[in-house]
C-alpha cells in the first residue's frame, strides 16, 4: 500500500494517510523497515503493509516510497 506520513508524535508513533482511502493507519517505530523514526517527516511518502493486532490495523514494514 501507498500512504503519506500525516502525523508523528514524540513517542515514536504516528499516523498514515492511505491513498485511497480516507481513514488513517497507525504504524509504531517498530513497524519501519530499513529507515529510523528520527529520518521521518510529516508529508513523506511511504509504502507498507496492513497488519491487523490486538488493538486494531497498524502498518508494518513501512519504508519510503
Amino acid at each position: 500500500m501507498q500512504g503519506t506520513i500525516k502525523k508523528l508524535t514524540d513517542k515514536n508513533f504516528g499516523f498514515i494517510a492511505q491513498d485511497g482511502s480516507d481513514k488513517d493507519v497507525f504504524f509504531h517505530a517498530s513497524g519501519l523497515n530499513g529507515i529510523d523514526f528520527s529520518e521521518l517527516r510529516e508529508g513523506d511518502a511511504v509504502s507498507f503493509e496492513v497488519e491487523e493486532t490486538p488493538k486494531g490495523k497498524a502498518a508494518v514494514n513501512v519504508v519510503k516510497a
